[in-house]
């Protein structure tokens, strides 16, 4: 039982840097406005196509976790890092694809100023809580806001119960 608590313990630290470091990408990582039409059109189909491998890595993790067969294990924990991980992916290329919009136009979003005001506008959308301080205004915003609501409802919900379950149903995970 050891070597098991230890291979949680090391999937559990690569899943939180792996999500730091995700999350320190998404402040870095270039995202001005660009008036070059072709830089942003390119842009826009590399955040797109960004949202759809999240989109597939996410959906292929919570059905190898739903799946008759599903992983056990040193194997389960692998997987349920790789969702985490994929999940923490999701939120951030919402926020990426909103700031991306923000910039494009001041009339695609209310509120939204920053990189910190587009993770808090994606994450309150993505687990529908909204508090209508930023809200889209615009209507690739609202297109871009409505793929976020179904991305949540369909792949979010699902993928963050299935941690939650795994993570509470393992056992001999008491106090430490």
């Amino acid at each position: 039982m050891a070597r098991d608590d230890g291979s949680y313990a090391r999937a559990r630290r690569h899943t939180l840097a792996a999500c730091a470091l995700l999350l320190v990408s998404y402040f870095l990582i270039p995202l001005e406005p660009d008036p070059n039409g072709l830089r942003l059109t390119l842009r826009a189909v590399g955040t797109l196509l960004l949202i759809a491998v999240v989109t597939f890595l996410v959906t292929r993790q919570v059905g190898r976790q739903l799946g008759a067969a599903a992983p056990v294990g040193e194997d389960e924990v692998r997987s349920l890092s790789r969702l985490v991980v994929a999940l923490v992916a999701g939120l951030l290329a919402f926020a990426v694809a909103d700031y991306v919009v923000a910039g494009s136009g001041p009339d695609q979003f209310s509120g939204l100023h920053t990189r910190l005001d587009a993770l808090y506008f994606a994450l309150t959308t993505l687990t529908t809580v909204g508090y209508g301080d930023v809200h889209a205004q615009g209507q690739l915003a609202k297109a871009i806001v409505c793929v976020q609501m179904v991305f949540s409802i369909g792949v979010i919900a699902t993928g963050a119960s299935i941690v939650v379950r795994q993570l509470t149903g393992r056992p001999g995970r008491g106090p430490r």
